[in-house]
């Protein structure tokens, strides 16, 4: 039996990087009855069928640490999410969408700030700022001025990672400046999505120069809130932990409620306006959508 982890999977072939090389492999019929498909980034042990064609068969899979199902990947610890200072102008209540979503799949999170070169109106200080208090690590980036990528190259070292953003802020850009060898599957990625919407669309994971591996799908391909309760969203903004001692308690989603621990916390500062703002935002988008159905 070999270890290994599956790097990507298409048509019923998982295919599985181990110390002795790439294995194409199916899987045993028992995960089918246990209704368990073995994902892109399982950890799992093969039996060799041929040493010479490199062909196995899945035989176990280890215990998840975590599963994403947009995309489809298992064991990823941690999410870059990426958002330039300038061109375009930073979305925060997109940016603090993506960190709910995150949030949600217990990732680590680490908020990538690009362009950091273009910041002539201090926008990365207010940035810091707000998301620094929040308790996230912030890293601004430079691709032109080489700005802090020995230091992206460490938050991937060792870990499996989704990059998550919106478009035009310098993920694929950001990438080759990480692993000159990215340029090409970052062509190739984007030819895929050319090709259409109804393109199938596979994950795989891209082992870069660092150490680290890296989804090639898009991080969060659906960005809804669907499966978030009223009462849950408080959870994922993290800053509220500390003042969650409200008179309602567990009830308490810090909006109306008279004594609201968090809402004083607003008012002194200790959580930023901002954030309290996109939650409210978030938390009415819920709201709304429970009333539809």
């Amino acid at each position: 039996m070999l270890n290994g982890q599956i790097i990507k999977g298409i048509g019923g072939f998982y295919y599985v990087d181990t110390e002795n090389g790439l294995y194409e492999c199916r899987a045993r019929g028992i995960f089918r009855k246990q209704k368990i498909t073995p994902l892109v980034g399982d950890r799992v042990s093969i039996s060799v069928v041929d040493e010479v064609t490199k062909k196995g068969v899945v035989e176990e899979i280890e215990k998840r640490d975590t599963e994403l199902v947009r995309p489809p990947i298992a064991n990823v610890d941690k999410a870059l999410i990426v958002f330039a200072i300038k061109n375009p102008k930073p979305n925060l209540s997109l940016l603090d969408r993506f960190i709910v979503l995150a949030e949600k799949e217990n990732l680590e999170i680490v908020i990538v700030l690009t362009k950091a070169d273009l910041d002539a109106d201090n926008i990365l200080d207010e940035l810091k700022n707000i998301y620094e208090l929040s308790g996230y690590k912030v890293i601004p980036v430079s691709n032109k001025t080489k700005l802090n990528i020995d230091k992206i190259k460490e938050e991937l070292r060792g870990n499996i990672v989704v990059f998550a953003g919106p478009s035009g802020v310098g993920k694929s850009s950001l990438l080759n400046e990480i692993d000159k060898n990215f340029k090409l599957q970052t062509g190739e990625v984007s030819d895929k999505i050319k090709r259409g919407k109804h393109t199938t669309r596979h994950a795989e994971l891209l082992k870069l120069e660092c150490g680290g591996l890296v989804a090639d799908t898009p991080g969060f391909s659906s960005l809804t809130l669907d499966d978030i309760g009223e009462t849950e969203l408080k959870e994922y903004f993290i800053e509220f932990d500390e003042f969650d001692n409200c008179r309602f308690g567990s009830r308490c989603v810090h909006e109306n409620e008279p004594s609201c621990a968090v809402k004083e916390a607003v008012e002194n500062g200790e959580v930023s306006k901002q954030r309290y703002e996109s939650y409210i935002q978030l938390l009415n988008e819920i709201k709304q959508g429970k009333r539809r159905y």
